[in-house]
């Protein structure tokens, strides 16, 4: 399952009404929109004024009401939302109060920053030795469920960051954590880290990112961390072939067999992310795969990804019914596998 991007989900008005006067919709230095300044920087700064004001439901209610409205909030709503959950983990009394606050919102970004904001402050060799118990009391653990794997996820994210984001690192300190699952969950946060910290979302760029290898790190990675890798890195790849579907396709065509699927999957995820997960422009991406193998592989990463953006299977049934008969079947049987988390 991958953790990665951006997105939606219309939340209820009535705050945006209570907090009109000033302390949402009109912080006193205006919204980033107003002030014609579309930096990063500007959104977390707002949203964390937001939360130290307001609170994170607060947050949530703007930051689902711009999404309607601003461009930007609409490309950087994943990183927002993680900015929201490192904030948070300063209001509460730990993880699992964090979570208990939080919201799915733009593929779950928050959780991951809250254990962003946990590793931030638990010293290196604390958390190292003590790895398992940091998502402990996440519920569902024992069924694996979404919480417990955004827990794992996002300690992913926050181990890159503590290694100052020194990829290698940390993808075994993540080793150090008990059970297989527990163990991808958190390579994918990683590696998906690694992508957010390059440009804009962190501020400076990936030595593990090469534009004239848009694969790598997976090219170079050990074979078990492969799956991890390729679940994200059409991203940065997408980005190195000017928004070119059919050259990363081609891309993914390339890689060893036991991995290629997944490749051909991350396409799909990112498919969906670029249309904002809206099922005609997912469907005519996937299209675009050469073939039986690589468009049905998109479809899956794509109704993974919208069961993951909406946190309902209705808009990922609507995709499957959108697809023709083959992909459709291919599109429920995916869906059904996935439905358990």
């Amino acid at each position: 399952m991958t953790g990665s991007r951006s997105q939606e989900a219309l939340g209820a008005l009535v705050m945006v009404a209570v907090v009109a006067g000033g302390l949402l919709g009109c912080s006193r230095q205006g919204t980033c929109q107003e002030r014609h300044d579309p930096s990063f920087d500007c959104y977390a700064a707002y949203y964390s004024a937001i939360v130290a004001r307001a609170g994170v439901p607060a947050a949530f209610t703007d930051l689902k009401a711009r999404y309607r409205t601003d461009p930007r909030v609409q490309v950087l709503c994943h990183a927002i939302t993680h900015h929201i959950g490192q904030a948070a983990f300063q209001t509460y009394s730990g993880i699992p109060e964090a979570f208990a606050h939080g919201d799915d919102f733009c593929a779950s970004g928050y959780y991951h920053g809250v254990l962003q904001g946990f590793t931030a402050g638990a010293g290196r060799a604390s958390l190292l030795a003590n790895l398992d118990s940091a998502c402990a009391a996440v519920p569902g653990k024992e069924r694996h469920s979404l919480a417990y794997y955004n827990c794992v996820h996002g300690l992913g994210h926050g181990i890159m960051a503590m290694r100052d984001d020194s990829l290698f690192e940390a993808l075994k300190d993540c080793d150090g954590l008990t059970g297989t699952v527990e163990q991808e969950a958190c390579h994918n946060g990683v590696f998906m880290e690694n992508l957010i910290v390059d440009g804009e979302h962190g501020g400076h760029f990936s030595r593990y990112l090469k534009p004239e290898d848009p694969l790598y790190p997976c090219t170079a990675v050990e074979a078990r961390y492969k799956v991890s890798c390729f679940e994200n890195q059409t991203s940065y790849a997408l980005g190195a072939t000017g928004g070119d579907f059919r050259k990363v396709f081609a891309l993914c065509a390339g890689v060893e067999a036991p991995f290629r699927a997944t490749c051909y999957q991350s396409v799909g995820r990112d498919a969906a992310a670029v249309s904002l997960n809206r099922v005609p422009g997912t469907v005519a991406t996937c299209n675009l795969g050469a073939g039986p193998e690589q468009r049905s592989n998109c479809v899956k990463g794509a109704v993974l990804d919208f069961l993951y953006f909406y946190h309902s299977d209705a808009q990922a049934l609507e995709l499957c019914s959108a697809l023709e008969a083959g992909l459709a079947r291919d599109c429920r049987s995916a869906l059904a596998t996935f439905r358990r988390f």
